[in-house]
């Protein structure tokens, strides 16, 4: 049996920048972004069988690899040219429509098993390349950051260009110790192809500067600076559609994030429209945050994951 996990993404400013639409107009992309310690978890084994049984919300049993269902399975299997296997997908969090990047988290963990079975030894660079490449064949609106944020372990910026691969540059991540971060479910999913599509990217590009303003911010810990950018990364990152924040709950909550002084910072993760708020807090408010936000959804403490896709054979 082979285990492989994979974090799921936190995008700090930049998000938007990233889309290959965005790419070819501007020439360039950028974001801040690090992968948290909540995982998607695949796992793959023989079945002594001739189907392909794949487990995840739903069972399926199929002859071959084209006629399933499920687009990460079917991709993945297809791509490296696998017998009939047993697949498991499994996570830590509620993540379908999270705005986590739970689909490329969920990729990457897919190739990752799968060319450990196959016995490819590739580098988790190579592993977010081939999984974007896979998930674009069924999302074709996947951003860079989604794979080579969550694959790519460490508190980082990363750099995306037209004509050549993305650059990372680590930042210290000792910075962000000073916050207790938290994920709060809005409790609404929503597609986010729909929002992307929705998206002026011409609107976006003012998130890059900030990017170069918040990087600059980290190096010099500036944490006031630090919060104002990430708000206002937030606020403009809302004008770029209308499905970001039409939702009455989601407006709610953001107003209720904004104006509490235990929340320093605060932004819906992903393209918008539902999933998880983002807070960055005081330390060691747990209670009190619980006491005043459990109505409005779960609350899930995270930390920055050191370590991107990994894989045991077990």
């Amino acid at each position: 049996m082979i285990i492989a996990k994979c974090p799921l993404r936190v995008s700090l400013v930049g998000g938007s920048t990233d889309l290959q639409a965005f790419i070819n107009k501007y020439e360039r992309g950028s974001v801040i972004s690090f992968p948290s310690t909540l995982y998607t978890y695949i796992t793959i084994h023989e079945n002594h069988t001739d189907k392909y049984i794949i487990n995840y919300s739903k069972k399926e049993e199929v002859d071959t690899a084209t006629e399933i269902k499920n687009d990460i399975a079917r991709e993945a299997l297809a791509y490296f040219n696998v017998d009939p296997i047993t697949v498991t997908f499994n996570t830590d969090i509620l993540s379908e429509g999270s705005g986590l990047a739970s689909s490329s988290s969920y990729t990457i963990a897919m190739v990752k098993a799968v060319s450990m079975y196959k016995d490819i030894n590739l580098s988790d660079f190579e592993i977010c390349r081939i999984a974007l490449d896979l998930e674009r064949k069924f999302n074709p609106l996947t951003g860079y950051q989604d794979e080579y944020g969550s694959g790519i372990g460490g508190f980082k910026r990363i750099d995306f260009h037209k004509k050549r691969r993305p650059l990372f540059r680590y930042l210290d991540v000792a910075f962000l110790e000073r916050y207790d971060m938290y994920l709060v479910n809005t409790g609404i999913r929503r597609s986010s192809t729909q929002v992307l599509q929705s998206v002026d990217i011409d609107k976006s590009a003012v998130l890059l500067p900030l990017v170069d303003q918040m990087e600059q911010a980290i190096e010099a810990e500036d944490y006031q600076t630090f919060e104002a950018i990430f708000n206002q990364g937030w606020q403009q990152k809302k004008t770029t559609s209308n499905l970001i924040n039409n939702n009455p709950k989601i407006k709610q909550m953001d107003d209720l994030f904004s104006n509490n002084p235990m929340i320093h910072a605060v932004k819906l993760s992903g393209a918008g429209g539902g999933g998880y708020f983002l807070l960055l807090c005081d330390k060691n408010i747990d209670d009190k945050l619980h006491q005043q936000f459990d109505k409005l959804g779960k609350i899930t403490k995270i930390r920055v994951s050191s370590a991107g896709v990994e894989g045991i054979y077990v």
